[in-house]
């Protein structure tokens, strides 16, 4: 049974803003990323998650239990980080990590301890005063000070500088090996794509993706940029194109630059060879490999210029029209 269930949630707040139909879930042991920019849906689903919210249809499951009926049992076993955060100005750092100790009965402070001394925290001064990166360390020190097996991250590096975002994902690595289950939501690419084993993409409230991380970072289809050195052999490759779009051709002409002389072109991994064969009866001034990164797949889902959408499909690289 998965540790974290999302099933068909909807919570609808009128003029198109909330969640519709959203479903996925969060295996034991894994990390899984929530990928959208702000305003997506992304805080409105963990709200469900942690039982701040009631459901208008569908629910949300954490081990096995209801989030809005088993509210109070869930918490004792999840950490929660919020993407906004709100502290009692009137209390220093130690005292509200004394503050939270206590509500959790915690008398065993080592594990805290080596948090405060991993993040660099210093949590003598007063909350009132602190700078937005202090305190994002004292949320993460707060949230994860129990040690527990569920953590839930809604924007966990958001105020953090570069150097600290890394120790956060180092973190976040070491946690996964000690079988902790972890949703992480953001709008950072680089973070999502260095921790996660999942992703789901949401827009607008909507899941438009949901696939396993892998297979972007090593799909079997290549994209290639190759530019002719001239305009003659730019339209024999073009003609030749042509001729062979009935016979099978290794290769799926991805966009045209007249202007510059230029193809973009997807292939399978298992064609570059004949690929190679072909064109090299041509005259190239460059032939070189475009990287398809993370970034570049969420983008074709939100770039209002593009005609379709780019998808995967086992481990391939495919075009889906909108």
């Amino acid at each position: 049974m998965p540790v974290i269930q999302v099933e068909n949630l909807t919570k609808d707040f009128g003029h198109g803003r909330g969640v519709f139909n959203v479903s996925f879930n969060v295996e034991k042991g894994e990390v899984y990323g929530f990928l959208g920019p702000n305003g997506a849906g992304k805080t409105t689903t963990i709200r469900h998650i942690m039982g701040f919210s009631r459901p208008q249809t569908g629910c949300t499951i954490v081990n096995g239990m209801n989030s809005w009926k088993n509210y109070h049992e869930i918490q004792r076993n999840l950490g929660y980080l919020p993407g906004e955060i709100a502290l009692p100005d009137s209390l220093t750092g130690t005292q509200f990590i004394k503050m939270m100790a206590d509500l959790r009965k915690m008398s065993d402070m080592t594990y805290t301890e080596s948090l405060i001394k991993r993040f660099e925290l210093e949590p003598s001064g007063g909350l009132k005063r602190m700078s937005l990166g202090m305190k994002r360390k004292l949320a993460i020190v707060t949230a994860f000070m129990h040690d527990p097996a569920v953590l839930v991250l809604d924007e966990p590096t958001s105020g953090l500088d570069p150097v600290m975002q890394d120790t956060f994902i180092e973190f976040i690595r070491t946690e996964k090996k000690r079988g902790k289950t972890i949703l992480l939501s953001s709008h950072i690419f680089s973070e999502v794509d260095a921790t996660c084993d999942k992703i789901s993409i949401i827009k607008d409230g909507k899941l438009v993706s949901t696939f396993v991380a892998d297979d972007l970072r090593h799909s079997k289809t290549k994209t290639f940029k190759i530019e002719f050195r001239s305009k003659d052999e730019f339209e024999r490759f073009q003609t030749d194109h042509s001729n062979l779009e009935n016979a099978h051709i290794p290769y799926e002409l991805a966009s045209v630059k007249e202007q510059r002389n230029q193809v973009n072109i997807h292939i399978d991994d298992a064609d570059v060879n004949e690929f190679i064969k072909l064109i090299s009866g041509y005259s190239l001034k460059f032939f070189s490999e475009i990287k398809f990164t993370l970034e570049d797949y969420f983008m074709s889902f939100y770039d209002k210029n593009r005609q379709t959408n780019t998808a995967l499909d086992g481990g391939k690289i495919v075009n889906a029209v909108n």
